[in-house]
């Protein structure tokens, strides 16, 4: 509110829930949140700095005869204006708005609310209005929209600019998703286009506490038009936009569209509040006007590289830990994970080098130097990021010096070391017991003992990196601890490719919600961008676990082959689970059309079925996954994002029985020369066989 006061800005508009925070979740049960609110509030209202500018803010829960609201509050000079609830609430993916809040149902309508004594002794009222109406100040008219109401098939923008409301403004509390900022754009930009008008969007950014990390893109559109973008990544906790705009541009489009003015001559009127006060003045008749601007939007490797980083650095702040801790393998992912430290440490630099003082205050309680002042990234990500090569027998040579190649060239202080006298220790232990002692398929041993062999290197892993966390830097003298970072990519959580409890069991892990291939293209954008040449050896290896023994010193396991699927395919299989919402059955039909060119049906329905059984038989893992930023709309987080069982029946016998039927009977129609395939229709399945007494569903 200073900012926009010192920049002549005459209403000012501030994120959703900004005085709570929009990730308080059920913490808006609590009597704490709502009273410790209303203490902000009032706090605002006696503030000198909240004089003679209209403020508009992101409030918190009100309770309104006894049923909760998300609100908004609108005053001036010490006193509320109007109390705005949200009248359509994000209630999918993340959002769970249902579950704390009550959607305000009655459109153009207002009550009358009694203020908290605490507000009535600042504002002396003791009623203000409260529900849907528009401010009708001296000059023009503003309505207000929050978030999700923007989104909506009716947005309240249209029936607000048919009834003469020239300026909207919305409250935003909207997470990144990469590739997701183009709608958002598109959404504020046609929103002023059809109807005319001036639109101001106001958003979160950083980490609130959790997976999410809200991106900014702050912005004012007049007519269609941008004249101001915020940053949609930065360390900066505070950004203030400001445009100068000419309202009787918007009198003016508005005015030759008339289809659009016969709608609004018979459009219902909304309860207006009238407020003493005008966001024009004479002397700004001098007042240079603000020019278009032409939308920047980043690339996906410069998303990846800037949010997750920015998502880092509010983790480790708020944690007031000393740095992370890293297994560093050598392959793709965990290089990835490398590369957003090693970002996030270029964008702390740069930050202070621009004066965040914030920010270099920041670093200074996080290396524990009270005169530190950070100018090399890479000097910086040595005292912030510690990354470890954990080798076994099956490791190859190539993987450590690839390891060590990046560790060298990002900074990070670097340990290599064996874990095969863990390995042979714990081992050791079973045989001792047992009497038996497990070999690897490659020395013909069974599959189940492969297994074993497998996840005991990785779950070693996992004990020694919080080992190394906990005392690593009391090793080496220096004060604190280090969050953990894991590295498993969306595609392999999806299909529950990762040991349970291995070293992809961490504190937070910042590339679990992004796919291999946009991994490789992130690689592929830090190779050019930060100029680390190591990623090109990286780049080019083929993904391996390296769990099993070597044949000849060379690599004899890779990903895709253990998987029995590509990466490729794996991306392809978690939109359609999650976003398109197919089963095992209707993905078939999908992908029986997609890859026709490529795969047989036949070859198609065993593409299914293996997918499908490996995604049950693992989805138990989700419910251990590590916290991870959230980036896909296909995310497999059991916790927040994807809500399905995590027990299944692994053979799906009533799917893939209808799989099976309709891959025979287009074989049959193939054999027949009929030309082509139709598997709309639902193929007739076996009635399923019941017992009289005790028996279960199939």
């Amino acid at each position: 509110i200073e900012i926009a006061k010192q920049k002549g800005a005459r209403y000012r508009l501030g994120p959703e829930l900004e005085i709570c925070g929009y990730g308080c979740w059920d913490h808006y049960y609590e009597s704490d949140t709502l009273l410790h609110s209303l203490q902000v509030l009032a706090a605002l209202l006696e503030s000198p700095v909240t004089q003679d500018i209209l403020c508009d803010v992101g409030y918190r829960p009100v309770m309104h005869r006894n049923v909760r609201y998300n609100c908004r509050v609108i005053f001036l000079n010490r006193r509320i204006l109007l109390i705005r609830p949200k009248m359509a609430l994000a209630n999918e993916g993340n959002y769970r708005e249902l579950r704390w809040f009550t959607p305000w149902s009655r459109s153009r309508q207002t009550e009358e609310y009694f203020l908290p004594r605490m507000i009535q002794d600042v504002t002396k009222q003791e009623t203000v209005p409260f529900g849907d109406a528009v401010l009708a100040t001296r000059d023009t008219c503003i309505g207000s929209e929050i978030c999700e109401e923007l989104w909506t098939p009716q947005s309240p923008h249209i029936a607000m600019g048919l009834d003469g409301v020239e300026i909207f403004t919305n409250a935003s509390g909207s997470h990144h998703v990469l590739r997701k900022a183009h709608a958002r754009v598109d959404l504020v930009t046609m929103a002023t286009t059809k109807n005319g008008g001036i639109y101001l969007l106001a958003n979160q950014k950083g980490c609130d506490g959790d997976r999410l990390y809200y991106d900014g893109c702050a912005m004012i559109a007049m007519n269609g038009a941008v004249f101001a973008q915020g940053s949609q990544f930065s360390l900066d906790d505070v950004e203030v936009l400001t445009a100068t705009l000419d309202l009787e541009d918007v009198r003016s489009y508005r005015a030759e569209m008339s289809s659009r003015n016969l709608a609004a001559s018979r459009a219902s009127p909304y309860p207006r509040v009238k407020v003493d006060f005008a966001l024009s003045c004479r002397e700004d008749l001098l007042q240079p006007l603000s020019e278009p601007v032409e939308w920047r939007y980043h690339s996906v490797g410069e998303e990846i590289s800037l949010g997750p980083a920015c998502w880092l650095w509010d983790f480790l702040r708020r944690s007031q830990q000393a740095g992370f801790f890293l297994p560093l393998s050598g392959g793709l992912d965990s290089a990835a994970t490398a590369c957003l430290v090693h970002s996030m440490c270029r964008q702390v630099c740069e930050a202070v080098r621009n004066g965040n003082q914030e920010v270099l205050a920041d670093v200074r309680t996080l290396v524990s130097e009270a005169g530190y002042t950070p100018e090399d990234p890479r000097e910086l990500c040595g005292r912030l990021l510690t990354t470890c090569y954990m080798a076994s027998e099956n490791s190859s040579r190539e993987t450590s010096d690839r390891a060590r190649e990046l560790a060298q060239q990002i900074g990070s202080h670097h340990i290599g070391l064996s874990i095969d006298p863990a390995v042979t220790a714990v081992m050791s232990i079973f045989s001792l017991v047992t009497g038996k002692r497990p070999q690897f398929a490659a020395h013909g041993g069974s599959s189940k003992e492969n297994l074993a062999l497998q996840n005991v290197q990785a779950r070693l892993r996992m004990v020694v990196a919080y080992l190394f966390a906990q005392l690593s830097l009391w090793a080496r003298g220096a004060p604190g601890g280090l969050l953990v970072l894991g590295s498993a990519n969306v595609d392999e959580s999806l299909l529950g490719y990762l040991t349970k409890y291995d070293c992809s069991s961490a504190d937070i892990n910042p590339i679990g919600g992004i796919s291999k291939t946009d991994l490789r293209v992130f690689v592929e954008f830090c190779l050019e961008r930060f100029q680390l040449p190591a990623l090109q050896r990286i780049l080019a290896a083929p993904a391996t676990a390296e769990l099993e023994p070597l044949a000849d010193g060379q690599v004899s396991q890779t990903d895709e082959e253990d998987m029995g699927m590509t990466y490729a395919e794996l991306s392809v299989y978690g939109r359609l689970r999650k976003i398109a919402k197919t089963g095992p059955y209707s993905m078939f039909c999908k992908l029986l059309h997609l890859w026709r060119d490529v795969c047989t049906p036949r070859q198609v329905a065993d593409k299914v079925k293996r997918f499908f059984s490996k995604y049950s038989v693992n989805r138990h893992k989700m419910t251990t996954l590590t916290p991870a930023y959230h980036a896909e709309s296909y995310s497999p987080d059991d916790n927040r994002f994807d809500l399905r069982p995590f027990l299944y029946h692994v053979g799906w016998p009533w799917q893939f029985r209808c799989i099976e039927n309709q891959v025979l009977q287009l074989e049959r129609r193939e054999r027949q020369g009929l030309d082509g395939l139709s598997v709309r229709e639902l193929p007739r399945v076996p009635r399923p066989t019941w017992t009289r007494m005790g028996g279960r569903r199939p």
